[in-house]
């Protein structure tokens, strides 16, 4: 488990780098750029698009309770997580962002994320992002389920930083998802000790 933990940790450390060099190197064109009053409408639209997600990570923070002081990576992964939810629009399958942990698991199609393969699209192939459910057959039986939460197209049509987008938003559900995991163990651990 902690291994586990400690790869999604090294994995995050590398999406940071690399956004903060995108980011960086946008930022720094943005200011070369002579355009301004094109760039004021964006602006004013990408600070509302954060103040929503805000809000949204911050509900889902309370109705979790989990302590933002003690918790501070983890409070700031949901609130990454709640803006990369805006910006991929996963609301349009998932609209009450609090439920977007109630899945078993996340993945991707189309771009590889082994180790062996991490980053790599598969040519043919179409990028979406794919949540695991289990529910219950007709015979009562506990089934996987998956259920497409967004669809980006062909893999190599995809931008390199849309593509990064969508690795960045499951790596970044995963980790929380592993704090959840993680929670779940301390708490029945918790149960064992008071007997």
């Amino acid at each position: 488990m902690n291994s586990t933990l400690d790869r999604l940790k090294a994995l995050n450390s590398k999406l940071d780098a690399k956004l903060n060099e995108k980011r960086n190197r946008e930022l720094s064109r943005d200011t070369s750029d002579s355009k301004k009053e094109t760039s004021l409408p964006e602006s004013k639209d990408i600070a509302e698009s954060v103040e929503t997600a805000r809000n949204l990570a911050k509900s889902l923070v309370e109705s979790m309770g989990i302590d933002t002081e003690s918790e501070s990576v983890r409070v700031g992964n949901i609130y990454k997580v709640a803006e990369l939810y805006n910006e991929l629009e996963i609301y349009k399958k998932v609209p009450d962002f609090n439920n977007i942990f109630i899945y078993k698991a996340m993945n991707i199609s189309g771009i590889g994320l082994k180790e062996d393969d991490f980053g790599e699209i598969r040519e043919g192939k179409y990028v979406q992002v794919i949540a695991i459910t289990y529910e219950p057959d007709k015979n009562g039986k506990k089934k996987a389920k998956n259920i497409s939460l967004g669809y980006f197209g062909k893999a190599e049509s995809l931008s390199e930083e849309r593509k990064n987008t969508v690795i960045e938003f499951v790596l970044r559900w995963r980790y929380e998802k592993a704090f959840q995991n993680l929670e779940h163990y301390r708490l029945l651990l918790e149960k064992i000790e008071q007997t």
